[in-house]
């Protein structure tokens, strides 16, 4: 079954689970319920996130396409952040039972016409969602990131345990005071973290509470932010691209090759219903 109104967005529902998408909130995931129980921090800040046409900080909001500096909106001053489509409205362009369209066009400003696409899809048994993004122009080529900005509870009950985080990198990115990448690769540090991490073999982290639930979070990109230094979330953020990327690792978006991500959350119920 499948709702759709303005007020309570886009809801699948399959096997015990619920995914609640808001067009008109950024087209983030709001909620996903699982086996009764809530797994994202809740809150119109929250939930998941898409990042695009940038992920993570841009330094001083400024990035280089050929010989033109662009100059992006600080809004995480002295930087630019998480892109300019958050916030906007998207558009549901298809809906069935388990899984959903919607399509965001990216206007000023960004400085080319172009478009966000996003595909949810939630499994027929409720034990996994695949999202897919897209990033299009409609004209000329332009440097562009795609990504997800995930809130996981830390507790998914008052009294329950804390979420354990499980993941190899091969490198992790030095941070810099400024929260950016200085350039340099170092060995996987401990937490807490606020730091992108290399994982050569495509993004593989695995959450777990005990005795309730264990999610993996997988992706083909080698790229994912790691973010725990809250009390109520953690964060597991699969990128095209490092934080800065636009300006250290740019990806040219084409009419021929559009960029495209995509990131499967998967779970076992351990101790839901």
């Amino acid at each position: 079954m499948t709702t759709h109104d303005t007020d309570r967005g886009v809801r699948l529902r399959a096997a015990g689970t619920e995914l609640t998408l808001r067009p008109d909130e950024g087209g983030r995931i709001s909620s996903l319920v699982i086996g009764g129980t809530e797994v994202l921090r809740q809150g119109e800040r929250y939930g998941s996130f898409v990042m695009a046409p940038w992920c993570g900080r841009m330094r001083d909001g400024r990035f280089r396409n050929g010989g033109t500096i662009h100059q992006m909106p600080l809004a995480g001053a002295p930087h630019a952040i998480h892109g300019t489509v958050r916030r906007r409205p998207w558009r549901t362009v298809g809906v069935r039972p388990t899984s959903a369209a919607l399509i965001c066009e990216l206007t000023d400003p960004w400085p080319w016409p172009g478009r966000v696409t996003q595909l949810v899809e939630l499994d027929e048994d409720g034990g996994g969602v695949t999202l897919t993004l897209g990033v299009e122009t409609l004209g000329a080529s332009f440097p562009a990131q795609a990504g997800w900005h995930p809130w996981f509870l830390r507790r998914l009950t008052p009294d329950g345990p804390g979420v354990a985080l499980d993941f190899t990198a091969d490198a992790q990115l030095e941070r810099g005071d400024d929260h950016l990448p200085t350039g340099r690769r170092v060995e996987p540090r401990p937490g807490p973290w606020d730091d992108c991490f290399h994982m050569a073999d495509g993004v593989s982290v695995t959450l777990t509470w005990p005795g309730q639930l264990e999610l993996s979070v997988t992706s083909r990109t080698p790229w994912a932010v790691i973010y725990d230094e809250t009390a109520e979330a953690v964060c597991v953020e699969p990128q095209s691209g490092p934080p800065d990327g636009l300006n250290t690792h740019p990806r040219l978006v084409t009419e021929l090759e559009p960029l495209e991500i995509t990131t499967r959350w998967a779970w076992t119920r351990q101790g839901l219903a």
